[in-house]
């Protein structure tokens, strides 16, 4: 997907770290991976999911199934965003950092995560197998956008941030264009920033800030609620997700509002593939319930201290460096392996090459960036 990317997050301090947190964003990062190796490697990918225009086609089990585990990714890294941002604030004012200072990080790292997707990552996506526009709304650019605008949020209680969560959830449905509108409206550049994503061969949105943010928001208040108590909030948290889970099934059956456009079938696969350009609410509420149980099964365990879950913490501590470096090396891999593209059994075998050459790195850099002072510009990155 040239788009799903890597938890590209707030980090914190060694000591103030969740582990749960740190492996379900290793957990994603691996997924992610799996996701940009089947672009770049198999060459197989979904041109549907977005609001209109043609549905993702899947003519087996397995094309399905590798598409759709990388769902969780997106909502995740910014769920995981609004998380780390609580927790990066909390310890920077326990050190005596204005809210000035805090606020200036955030601002200057939500601009390095644009300035990352327009300047390196972009130049991977036109390299790639397929044609690609000449300026593209990435990942990054919705990461830091959202990163900046909730920042300035961070100081609210917790009910005003609720209510904005709601009014984000259920607005940017209600303001989405009918998909029969899809190739017929002009290109407005802040619109596909900030609303809806579209465009033509000169500029393309696939992460539209606002119908994100809602993430972000909600996974600000998650950080509260583990830096208040992060044993109960983990074992809760699967209540949440069944919770969210349950709401999607009641809407996809419905096939109403919350969908976006209908369903193209009646099969499990149409059932499983709500709209993901932009989040639609069925979508945000199966990808997000998946992840909040996920992190209830990891913090149980973390308490255990299953010896493996070292390999997704050591990808989750260091997920900006993962994700820059993956896309190269499977863009590599594709060009020099497989420049027609592949089945999918060598390119899981490549996929799990790549992990491994990219742990290793994972390990140094996120010991090196705990090493340094809080208010070393390492942080930004």
């Amino acid at each position: 997907m040239a788009e799903s990317a890597g938890q590209i997050l707030t980090s914190t301090s060694s000591g103030g770290r969740q582990r749960a947190l740190d492996a379900l964003r290793g957990l994603i990062i691996v997924f992610m991976a799996l996701d940009h190796a089947n672009y770049f490697i198999a060459q197989r990918h979904s041109s549907g999911e977005y609001w209109g225009g043609a549905f993702p086609v899947y003519t087996d089990l397995p094309s399905f199934l590798t598409r759709f585990v990388t769902h969780f990714c997106a909502p995740g890294f910014f769920l995981l965003m609004g998380a780390g941002m609580s927790f990066f604030a909390a310890s920077r004012r326990n050190r005596g950092w204005s809210w000035g200072a805090v606020l200036r990080h955030f601002l200057l790292r939500g601009l390095l995560l644009v300035a990352l997707q327009l300047l390196l990552i972009n130049l991977a996506w036109h390299w790639g197998p397929y044609p690609f526009p000449s300026f593209y709304i990435g990942v990054l650019i919705a990461l830091g956008g959202t990163m900046i605008l909730g920042s300035l949020l961070l100081p609210l209680r917790d009910l005003p941030l609720a209510g904005l969560i709601l009014i984000l959830f259920v607005g940017t449905e209600l303001l989405h264009p009918a998909p029969e509108l899809w190739g017929k409206l002009n290109i407005d550049v802040l619109n596909l920033l900030l609303l809806r994503p579209g465009g033509d061969d000169l500029l393309w949105s696939n992460y539209p800030i606002l119908p994100w943010l809602e993430l972000v928001i909600f996974g600000m208040l998650l950080g509260r609620w583990m830096r208040r108590d992060p044993r109960k909030t983990l074992s809760r948290t699967w209540i949440i997700g069944a919770s969210f889970l349950m709401l999607f099934l009641i809407l996809r059956s419905l096939d109403g509002f919350g969908n976006i456009r209908p369903r193209p079938g009646t099969n499990w696969m149409d059932f499983l593939n709500p709209v993901k350009y932009p989040p639609s609410m069925t979508f945000t509420l199966l990808t997000t319930g998946v992840n909040l149980i996920l992190l209830s099964v990891l913090g149980w365990l973390s308490r255990r201290k299953a010896a493996w879950l070292n390999i997704l913490t050591a990808f989750g501590r260091a997920p900006l460096l993962v994700y820059v470096l993956h896309l190269f090396l499977y863009l590599a891999l594709g060009r020099l392996l497989t420049p027609g593209g592949s089945s999918l059994l060598p390119m899981y075998a490549l996929w799990l090459l790549g992990l491994a050459v990219l742990y290793p790195l994972a390990v140094w850099y996120s010991g090196w960036k705990v090493r340094q002072p809080a208010a070393s510009p390492a942080h930004l990155f």
